[in-house]
């Protein structure tokens, strides 16, 4: 006895999922642009407390906010700051590149799997108002409430105001990649 096999459209595997769009070219630069708009400022702070005259702040000033004034432990908390800056500014990059589509092999657990556009767009789009709304306070703020004792500006304030100011790209940069990556999914969806 034999049974009917079942039918060649039941056994064939579900259709691929059409490609997504390339990002367009200004997305590609904006996305390097916030991902190395980090890279002034954590030098600047590492400098600071290596020692090397930055200007507008002394290491000893620094130092003086850790227990003992240990630079081990503030050169840790610098370090840190600045490698979680850099981290996230470098995501930025895979709202651009295929591992914003695809996680890589290396990653334990989720190595290939495709990744979530919504899940991905809220997360940018939560850092791009985070990140635009912090700089921009601070750097604003900062400059606007800080005393200034002669109304000059130092070698110091303005190698701060340069090691910070790409800060205030970050934000709405990675809104703008943010964007051109909801796009380019948003039209391959409805293909």
């Amino acid at each position: 006895m034999t049974t009917d096999p079942a039918p060649l459209e039941s056994r064939m595997p579900p259709p691929a999922r059409p490609p997504v769009p390339p990002p367009p070219r200004w997305a590609v630069r904006a996305a390097h642009v916030a991902a190395w708009s980090t890279v002034p400022s954590g030098v600047w702070r590492v400098a600071l407390v290596l020692g090397v005259p930055v200007g507008v702040m002394e290491r000893e000033e620094i130092l003086a906010a850790f227990p003992d004034d240990s630079p081990l432990i503030a050169l840790a908390y610098v370090l840190l700051i600045g490698a979680v800056a850099e981290v996230a500014s470098y995501l930025t990059l895979g709202l651009v590149r295929p591992w914003g589509e695809v996680v890589p092999r290396w990653i334990p657990f989720l190595g290939g799997r495709p990744v979530e556009r919504r899940l991905a767009v809220l997360a940018a789009s939560l850092g791009a108002l985070a990140v635009t709304v912090l700089w921009w306070v601070l750097f604003f703020g900062g400059l606007l409430t800080s005393p200034s004792p002669d109304p000059g500006i130092s070698a110091g304030e303005v190698l701060f105001v340069a090691a910070y100011a790409p800060l205030l790209l970050w934000g709405p940069l990675l809104a703008a990649v943010t964007w051109s990556y909801h796009r380019r999914h948003t039209a391959r969806a409805r293909l």
